[in-house]
Order: C-alpha cells, then sequence, then structure tokens
C-alpha cells in the first residue's frame, strides 16, 4: 500500500479473531513507533509487549476492556526525565507520534488496532502501572490492543474543509 492509502485506511479496531500476531508484526510496529519524531531527539518512549491474558485483563478497564481481548497488547509509556533527571516537558507529545506510527505500522500489516487512552486518568494509570509493575519516572500514555480484525471495520471520513483556516482565522 502507498502511504497515503494507509494513513487514509487507518481504523479504530476493537473486535479481534484468535489469530496472533507475529513477534515479527510485533517488531515491525515497534521499529515505526521508534522512527517518530522527537524534541531534541530525547525519545522518552518506552514500551511494553503484553500477552499474557491475566496481565491484559488487569489493565482492561472502563472503556478498554478489548484490552483482555487481543492478542497482543502495547503499552506506550513515557519516561519522565532525561538522562540527566530533567524533567521532559514534551513526552507526551513525543509518545503520540510513536503512537500514531505504531497504529499506521499495523494497518499497513493488515492488523487492527486502537487508540485507548491511560494519560491522564489515575483510573486507567493505576491498572497499568501495577500490572507492569512501572518504575515512578515511567507513565503509561496509551495502551493499543493490536489483533487480527473480527469483523470488516470501515475509517471515518474525518475530512471537515471548515476546520481549516488561511493566513488567519
Amino acid at each position: 500500500m502507498e502511504l497515503i492509502d494507509i494513513i487514509l485506511s487507518r481504523k479504530s479496531v476493537r473486535s479481534y479473531t484468535d489469530e496472533p500476531v507475529t513477534p515479527e508484526q510485533v517488531e515491525f510496529m515497534l521499529k515505526a513507533a521508534m522512527a517518530a519524531p522527537s524534541g531534541m531527539n530525547i525519545q522518552p518512549w518506552r514500551f511494553v509487549v503484553v500477552t499474557e491474558q491475566a496481565t491484559k485483563a488487569k489493565m482492561a478497564v472502563g472503556f478498554n476492556k478489548m484490552i483482555a481481548k487481543a492478542p497482543v497488547a502495547i503499552v506506550v509509556c513515557g519516561k519522565l526525565t532525561n538522562n540527566l533527571g530533567i524533567a521532559n516537558h514534551n513526552w507526551t507529545a513525543d509518545c503520540a507520534a510513536a503512537t500514531e506510527n505504531l497504529l499506521l505500522a499495523a494497518e499497513s500489516l493488515g492488523l487492527g488496532a486502537v487508540w485507548t487512552a491511560c494519560y491522564p486518568y489515575d483510573d486507567r494509570m493505576g491498572p497499568a502501572i501495577e500490572a507492569l509493575g512501572l518504575p515512578d519516572n515511567v507513565k503509561p500514555y496509551c495502551i493499543i490492543p493490536v489483533g487480527h480484525p473480527a469483523r470488516d471495520e470501515k475509517p471515518k471520513d474525518k475530512w471537515k474543509p471548515e476546520n481549516i483556516h488561511y493566513e488567519k482565522w
């Protein structure tokens, strides 16, 4: 697929078959995620790949129930400080860029995925922090359940020219 086709085909997939996601597919998605831009090239993203059912179930809270049903969940985390211990205020933007790359890579592989929010919601972050044993200076930004789509999902048309302004508002 051409890149623009992948971008325009991306959709949120919340139901999956039992077919496994291969380690090679996971690595491909993580390589794409780590190719994202990063402020001052700090690259604060950290990833936890979860296939264990019990761990996925612990993180599947509220609207994120689909996490437990996906063959794999990739938790995008952000390191809050740089290597000198200085606060990194751009970690959320950097993790967002990595997340989008990951979602596009999943789409290019014919996999289904969805961005489920974690940060800044304590009721979502807490279970992930506990289930994964994250250190104090690492926060879960989002959880991406990934699998083979159970249904034929269609992308939404989000093109809205009325949201565009030129030169001034």
